[in-house]
């Protein structure tokens, strides 16, 4: 008899095991068929304290910058750094259509800032162009913003899953230990 999973880490582990690619559907990818026998390697496919992260952090760079084929970009990008495929693929569904448009609004809004759009300077450009209601300048600076906010986010995305899945590797491990002590006291 199994167990059914208990608390959001059970949910979420089940539903990464259901949606985990596996070695077949990534031989079976057309895009991937060129590199697949550098993509199926089986130390790219092992669960390690040092890939997983690896993958994490490219599995969030694909994930927000890569528009399209994300998965099978992720698979690419594991193969230099010897990240976990499956780890990155499955961090790429991070953007969904949920999150993807609070995400390119946060990105904008943060771009904004760091290029100081919306600053007083004299004649203010952006006040003119949006009193003139053309969508041309407007496009223009929300462009360079938004890709400016999205590479922001990326980095600060990556990092923040490589600490979070490093120190939830460590956990986790020391976790199986203290279980198998206990256990062994007994």
């Amino acid at each position: 008899m199994t167990r059914a999973p208990v608390g959001l880490f059970g949910r979420l582990a089940a539903w990464s095991h259901r949606n985990l690619p596996t070695r077949d559907s990534m031989e079976r990818n057309r895009l991937l068929r060129p590199v697949a026998h550098r993509v199926l390697a089986p130390e790219l496919w092992r669960f390690t304290r040092r890939s997983v992260p690896r993958g994490v952090a490219l599995g969030m760079v694909a994930g927000i910058l890569v528009p399209v084929a994300q998965t099978p970009v992720a698979a690419l990008f594991a193969l230099p750094f010897r990240a976990n495929v499956p780890t990155a693929a499955l961090t790429t569904f991070i953007t969904n259509p949920l999150t993807t448009p609070p995400l390119w609004i946060a990105a904008y809004w943060i771009g904004s800032w760091m290029l100081r759009i919306d600053a007083h300077v004299p004649g203010q450009p952006v006040a003119e162009a949006a009193a003139q209601a053309d969508w041309i300048p407007w496009l223009m600076q929300a462009g360079p913003a938004t890709a400016l906010g999205l590479l922001a986010i990326t980095i600060v995305a990556s990092i923040g899953g490589y600490a979070l899945s490093a120190l939830g590797w460590r956990l986790w491990i020391a976790r199986k230990w203290r279980h198998r002590h206990d256990n062994r006291g007994s």
